[in-house]
């Protein structure tokens, strides 16, 4: 058996490797076999599989942050010009502009610029500085601008280096304010590396002297405080933090709260500086106060308005009232939520959404009905939104403990979580309601528990270890606004909703931290429990995107009355609440959902999987002859699971665990009576199939069916298996490999085992 790659690999080191390395440096401007993807995370029970990694077989660089070309290599045998078109997508991806395909006879070019292709000799591909020369012409690049955007990146060893997505924002700001551009968006997924991203842009434009005085802008003390122990760690001895609005202009980086420039009304620290101190301002989640036009934080804009500002946020915000993209312009880039999980930097999600029946049907008191303070209760319809805002239901919070103590149990006790509440109040009930729900764990460390508000010093004081990798406690924390936005809980697996959201961008903001992907902390997945119905937004089709500017912008706004409540709406919870007990209530309703291609999927997941298997094959006999045409049919699994074909849901409604996934199949999609994989095994072995060997080959081939009656398909692909016991017992892989008579040999081996255990097709 030949192997593809094998043979494309050939093609490289004879042909492709020498036209390049000829002529450009192989340690700092060639990449080989580029990554730039981790592969989208899918779930096989309780088990993380990632898809395919997409990468470049070459990356060629003028310099380390200067991508150029990218280079696609084809066995012999292929036109020079074929994988043009997926080498094209990648380029886009990677915003590289020239492209090159190869079969080891020549190459075929591809000018993204001029929208051109052309067949060039082996000998003839381009060097460093003719293809940087070309590049310089096509995108006019003068002398100013050329010392700018070459400036390396800031890097140290065994330090992280810019993701794709990063390398593009950095890269395209970098190139923007070289031009003279005054005000720029990126718009970046939260998880996605903001900070990072910033850090990297300030420290290239300082380093090539384009900007001597920098201002980091940011709401919330903590933002500031990560920020400055994390990413702009190497900024420490010319960087400084605002406190007590004191001003030391010694310093090149200056971090700050809007509100330590802003002031007390009449006061404006900020114009302690001149108009022209800061010729740049980074304003992080600038969505918030500084959008608004009257806002008092955009008066700090407006007065250093010469700088160069670049707005960071993950969700633009786009009214009548504010506009993001009024101020800083349409977004330089963007990067989503959805492409982050697409491209596996970020953990997909599923929704547990539930009802209970008080929120569904209202709640109308009893004639007579009194509070706990024995005060007689307004004869009223209560909906869901009055509740835990107007009126307590105290048996209504213990049921949400509950059942959020239940899920917990059920998957994982020490799992990071944050519980969104109403107001301050709420979360402080909300706290108590689950400590007793989980006691046997309070009893054994305090902190287990906690809240954590703006008007708690013990809380707070407990953020920095809620939200370290390594650090077991709190794992259960209760909130109201505090945690909305910013806090970089990264383990977070949990996220408890038990409030009303109507607005998309607080939503996002929700969402948004439990983002992110930590494998080395078994954070792969995360889940949003849903207790009031928020989710619901996730259906809107352009709830992911990024928002256009209102047409009616900046007209006026009629006055509308103000809304029952409105009064109370205050984090603190300061209004008046009724409190009542021995309401009866009860969850009447539980909907389970999963993220699958981009979306949250709201229908039958059965149907859902079977709809998109039929999609991909449409008959039995398509399925089959792909099953059938490739040995590696976990690849096939794998493509079926990332287009939105659930496989354990599917296993759980046939109702049987030792299903193979190729009879889960075969039955949910054609009707077929399903075998199990020891079925499969006890149907080879009275077959002849093992008579063709002997000796230890045939030993190593029945501990291959053992370890496939296990564990599956993808136990027989993967060379590795060849290391563990019991075959590990058997033989080294290379007397293994040896006595099949080669590594092909192996693989025909293999390729007919695999025949025979899928020979037969239930009735």
């Amino acid at each position: 058996m030949t192997n593809q790659r094998d043979n494309e690999a050939d093609v490289r080191l004879k042909f492709i490797n020498p036209a390049i390395t000829s002529k450009w440096d192989v340690n700092t401007q060639v990449r080989t076999e580029y990554f730039f993807t981790d592969g989208r995370v899918s779930k096989k029970g309780k088990t993380p599989t990632r898809g395919g990694r997409k990468f470049a077989d070459y990356l060629l660089q003028y310099k380390k942050n200067i991508p150029l070309a990218i280079v696609e290599a084809k066995h012999i045998g292929h036109n020079v010009g074929d994988g043009m078109q997926q080498a094209i997508e990648y380029a886009e991806i990677l915003d590289v502009p020239y492209v090159y395909t190869s079969n080891g006879e020549a190459f075929q070019e591809y000018d993204r610029k001029r929208g051109k292709e052309r067949i060039i000799s082996i000998s003839d591909f381009p060097t460093p500085d003719e293809l940087w020369e070309r590049y310089r012409k096509d995108y006019l690049i003068d002398s100013h601008k050329e010392k700018v955007i070459t400036e390396p990146y800031y890097t140290q060893v065994g330090g992280k280096e810019p993701r794709y997505y990063q390398v593009i924002a950095i890269n395209r700001t970098v190139e923007a304010v070289a031009e003279g551009r005054k005000r720029i968006l990126l718009v970046m997924a939260t998880g996605t590396g903001k900070t990072f991203t910033a850090f990297q842009i300030i420290h290239r434009l300082r380093k090539a002297g384009e900007k001597k005085r920098i201002l980091y802008l940011a709401d919330r003390n903590f933002l500031i405080d990560q920020t400055m122990q994390r990413d702009f760690k190497p900024f420490e001895r010319f960087m400084t933090k605002v406190t007590d609005r004191k001003l030391d202009s010694s310093y090149e980086v200056y971090m700050s709260l809007y509100q330590q420039l802003a002031g007390d009304e009449g006061e404006e620290p900020f114009r302690k500086f001149a108009s022209s101190f800061f010729d740049l301002i980074v304003v992080d989640e600038c969505h918030r106060g500084s959008a608004k036009e009257e806002s008092q934080w955009r008066r700090i804009l407006e007065y250093f308005k010469d700088a160069t500002q670049i707005g960071m946020t993950a969700t633009p915000k786009e009214t009548r009232e504010i506009s993001s993209i009024d101020y800083f312009g349409e977004p330089l880039f963007t990067y989503s939520l959805r492409q982050g999980i697409e491209d596996g930097f970020l953990a997909p999600y599923n929704v547990i959404r539930v009802v209970i029946d008080r929120d569904a049907e209202g709640y109308r008191p009893e004639a007579g009905k009194t509070d706990i303070y024995g005060k007689l209760v307004e004869d009223k319809e209560y909906e869901q939104s009055d509740f835990d805002r107007h009126i307590v239901i105290d048996e209504r919070t213990k049921l949400v403990a509950k059942k959020i103590t239940e899920y917990m149990i059920e998957n994982d006790r020490f799992a990071k979580t944050i519980v969104f509440c109403v107001d301050i109040e709420h979360a402080t009930r909300m706290r108590t309601a689950l400590i007793n729900e989980n006691s046997d764990l309070v009893s054994q460390n305090s902190k287990y528990i906690m809240k954590i508000t703006g008007d708690d010093p013990e809380g707070k004081a407990q953020l920095d270890n809620f939200i370290a990798e390594d650090s077991d406690y709190p794992v259960i924390v209760t909130t109201s606004e505090l945690l909305t936005t910013g806090v970089d809980c990264k383990t977070c697996k949990l996220i408890v909703i038990d409030k009303e959201i109507d607005s998309p961008i607080v939503l996002k903001q929700i969402v948004g931290r439990g983002t992110r992907l930590v494998p080395d902390y078994n954070k792969w997945f995360f889940t949003i429990l849903d207790f009031r119905g928020a989710t619901r937004q996730f259906s809107h089709d352009d709830f992911w995107e990024i928002p256009e500017q209102e047409e009616d912008f900046g007209k006026e706004t009629p006055q509308r009355p103000r809304q029952r409540g409105e009064e109370d709406a205050d984090e603190g919870g300061l209004g008046k609440k009724v409190y009542v007990d021995g309401v009866p209530v009860e969850i009447i309703s539980e909907r389970v959902m999963f993220y699958s291609n981009g979306k949250l999927i709201t229908e039958n997941i059965i149907d859902y999987s079977k709809k998109n298997i039929l999609g991909e094959y449409p008959t039995l006999d398509e399925f089959l002859q792909a099953w059938n045409a490739d040995y590696r049919k976990q690849v096939i699994i794998n493509e079926l699971q990332e287009h939105g074909v659930f496989l354990e849901q599917l296993r759980s409604a046939a109702g049987n665990t030792d299903i193979d996934d190729f009879d889960l199949i075969c039955h949910m999609a054609f009707d077929k009576k399903p075998l199990t994989r020891a079925e499969r095994i006890e149907s080879v072995r009275g077959m002849s199939y093992l008579d063709g060997y002997k000796g230890l080959a045939r030993e190593v081939l029945s501990a291959l069916m053992e370890r496939y009656a296990n564990g599956g398909v993808g136990e027989l692909e993967d060379m590795m298996v060849l290391e563990i016991d019991p075959i590990r017992s058997i033989g080294t892989p290379q007397k293994i490999i040896r006595e099949f008579g080669g590594r092909d040999r192996y693989l025909i081996a293999l390729k007919e085992l695999q025949d025979a255990i899928y020979s037969e097709v239930g009735n």
